[in-house]
């Protein structure tokens, strides 16, 4: 590290003999702090924000390693999201859901609900091939001795050359909640797609669904975990799914729950399941397939012999 330098330590302990992983995290910041001042006459800056380096430590049972972390903040939290709102998804979790989806990218992608604009900005981003972190400034590798910023700058110069324009593309995002959406659009401008999204301020049945053109229907409702009365869900679950049937034909529906039970009041029959965590909850994203008009095959008529 650079003298006097600062770094935080991080850690991951499973010992019988520590119940607070903060005590192993002081005692490696203590040994560290103890050296650097021996070799150099200096004692370097600490502290728990991840600005500066980070030290890790993975102790389980009776075997434990030190590593240099050189990323620091969570590569899971893409940089761009300054506004988070209430109960927001991981941008890379997001991400993963919208690959796990039949989205090709160029067809509309509609998202109700959508709270942070989590879901439509990383929609943006993956359409129009803008790596994840691209807006995000500081990694703990730029304070490590031997970094060079000039590199850096060139490898982020050829990432800003791979983003691609999409004509036509239409992704849609609304909510019922007017500052949900204030706060939507300026975390699209912080990642770059402000001007690929099309927001507006509605309740979810009112959002428009463009026709003649199938597309994805992607929407996160509450799941009683931490926000909403069960009952009220129970309604909103069911609504979600008269909506997919009369306003969705030729889509696919996607609706991420944790929650299996409200899935139920869709009323719609899953074409797939796809199993994710959201920190400790299981979650599921549904996959309908919206038939336009009927499904029904008409019965070969048999002939008079």
């Amino acid at each position: 590290m650079p003298d006097p330098g600062y770094f935080s330590i991080t850690s991951n302990v499973n010992n019988p003999t520590i119940n607070n992983s903060m005590f192993a995290n002081l005692r490696v910041k203590d040994a560290i702090v103890d050296r650097m001042r021996e070799k150099r006459g200096t004692r370097p800056s600490t502290g728990s924000e991840l600005t500066g380096a980070v030290i890790h430590l993975f102790w389980k049972n009776e075997r434990a390693e030190i590593f240099i972390d050189t990323s620091g903040d969570s590569l899971g939290r893409h940089g761009y999201r300054k506004i988070p709102g209430q109960a927001p998804m991981l941008e890379a979790l997001a991400a993963a859901t919208i690959y796990a989806t039949r989205w090709d990218r160029k067809s509309p992608f509609v998202n109700p609900m959508c709270g942070s604009g989590t879901l439509a900005i990383e929609a943006a981003m993956i359409a129009t091939n803008r790596r994840p972190g691209l807006f995000r400034t500081n990694y703990a590798f730029m304070h490590l001795q031997g970094y060079d910023e000039a590199v850096y700058q060139l490898e982020d110069a050829l990432l800003e050359k791979q983003i691609i324009d999409v004509p036509g593309l239409r992704i849609i995002a609304t909510d019922y909640s007017a500052k949900a959406v204030e706060n939507a659009k300026k975390n699209a401008v912080a990642a770059g797609v402000a001007t690929i999204i099309d927001f507006a301020v509605c309740d979810f049945a009112a959002t428009e669904i463009p026709p003649d053109v199938p597309g994805v229907f992607y929407v996160n409702p509450e799941y009683g975990e931490r926000l909403g009365d069960i009952k009220e869900l129970e309604a909103t679950y069911a609504r979600i799914g008269d909506f997919m049937k009369q306003k969705c034909g030729g889509y696919y529906g996607y609706v991420f729950t944790g929650n299996l039970e409200l899935a139920k009041k869709i009323g719609l029959k899953a074409k797939r399941r796809i199993e994710f965590y959201t920190s400790t909850v299981d979650c599921r994203l549904l996959e309908y397939e919206l038939y336009s008009g009927s499904r029904a095959v008409p019965k070969e008529i048999k002939k008079d012999t």
